[in-house]
């Protein structure tokens, strides 16, 4: 039995960063993930005047309920989707005058339907280029509240960035939703709220966040459940055995809802309360599933798909063509290089497992989310090689080396 030691949840750190700079106090976070996109919101925040301290297993960040330190910032968001939609709405709080920008793969990912809503609710938002994507420049006076309707159905980040933002309007918020993805990271967000002082109410499609702002607290992070899927998916591949500690019955993760695909496709699967274990048992079976609330779990099981005794379909997934990549895509094209055959349509990809896959090059357009997933396929495929295997940094730098020791 592998003892797997995932690093801490990227959702989980993105969204306490975002509580911490706005609690009033001193907030200590437990187990960080440190990647790539936390380290961007974290500069963020030290950027817009917010001060971050960072030890290996902590950091302390001081709460400023009032807004951004400085009146004047430029802040850089890097690769990341959190950083570049949540901070955005931070500084709407603030009073001052804000640029943000990002990389060229973040530039392409859409924002519309929350900058829209941002608008909606008075904030002085600008995109300096194409309309709905970066760069953006906020003139903030403080956001007074109301009503606003939301398309969250390309990302639940937008209803998470206007909820985060709820409890530092002067009136408070209500967001009523037409459509909406990956609705469990919104159950993430009303948790990290509600254990940073704030309260979230529903009615109906409507969610209604009430004034008052958050309360600093020391906050735990749990391990990442979207990157315990590739080692999930090792132990099913090839028969082995894997542990995870601290990810359980208990988790705020959706993503952990992985497991009961695996155990559909005859793994054996134990969720204790603070840890979860996948044993292989030499069968995989076809199946169809709906993905659409564990959508960033799709390429792991389009990874093992051609090892499947009968046909893998995953259903409802158009938003993973909106993620760092073409995510349905790039998994489509990376198993026909393999000799895969695969049909994909709007929001679905079918895997037929047929012959034995060969090794090729996955073409990993920077998304890290398609190196983990292929290495994954490498376990029983030789000859997986990466274009771009670095992307990994992205959320968890260390998974080469963690990989390379389960498969040892």
């Amino acid at each position: 039995m592998a003892l797997v030691d995932i690093p801490g949840s990227k959702s989980l750190t993105a969204r306490a960063l975002f509580l911490a700079a706005a609690a009033d106090g001193v907030t200590t976070l437990q187990r960080p993930l440190r990647s790539d996109d936390t380290e961007g919101f974290a500069e963020g925040l030290t950027r817009l005047g917010y001060r971050v301290g960072r030890t290996p297993d902590a950091w302390q960040i001081d709460g400023r309920p009032q807004g951004p330190a400085l009146a004047e910032a430029d802040v850089y968001c890097r690769d990341g989707a959190t950083t570049a939609r949540f901070l955005p709405a931070l500084v709407a709080a603030g009073h001052g005058v804000y640029r943000f920008d990002a990389s060229p793969q973040m530039r392409r990912r859409p924002l519309l339907p929350l900058t829209r809503a941002l608008r909606d609710l008075g904030v002085d938002l600008r995109h300096e280029e194409a309309e709905g994507h970066h760069p953006l420049t906020v003139r903030a006076a403080g956001v007074e509240g109301g009503e606003v309707v939301l398309d969250a159905g390309q990302s639940s980040q937008y209803l998470t960035a206007l909820l985060l933002l709820g409890p530092l309007t002067r009136t408070g918020l209500r967001v009523t939703v037409t459509d909406l993805v990956s609705a469990p990271y919104v159950d993430i967000t009303i948790a990290m709220m509600r254990a940073f002082g704030a309260e979230v109410g529903r009615e109906g499609n409507a969610y209604v966040v009430p004034p008052g702002g958050y309360r600093a607290t020391t906050y735990a992070i749990e391990p990442d459940a979207s990157t315990a899927s590739y080692f999930f998916a090792a132990a099913a591949l090839t028969g082995g055995e894997v542990t995870v500690p601290g990810l359980g019955a208990g988790a705020l993760q959706g993503d952990l809802g992985f497991v009961d695909v695996l155990r559909r496709m005859g793994a054996r699967v134990d969720v204790k309360a603070d840890r979860t274990t996948v044993a292989g048992t030499g069968e995989l079976r076809g199946l169809t599933v709906n993905m659409r609330d564990i959508s960033d779990t799709m390429p792991t099981l389009a990874a093992i798909a051609p090892f499947a005794s009968g046909p893998v379909r995953i259903e409802d997934v158009a938003n993973t063509r909106v993620k760092e990549c073409d995510r349905l895509e790039a998994c489509a094209e990376n198993l026909r290089r393999m000799g895969v055959q695969v049909a994909t349509g709007p929001d679905w990809i079918e895997i037929r497992p047929g012959a034995a896959p060969a090794g090729a090059d996955v073409k990993t357009y920077g998304d890290h989310r398609i190196v983990m997933s292929f290495a994954v396929t490498g376990l029983r495929v030789p000859g997986i090689s990466f274009d771009d295997p670095g992307c990994v940094r992205k959320t968890f730098p260390g998974f080469h080396e963690a990989f390379a020791h389960l498969r040892g």
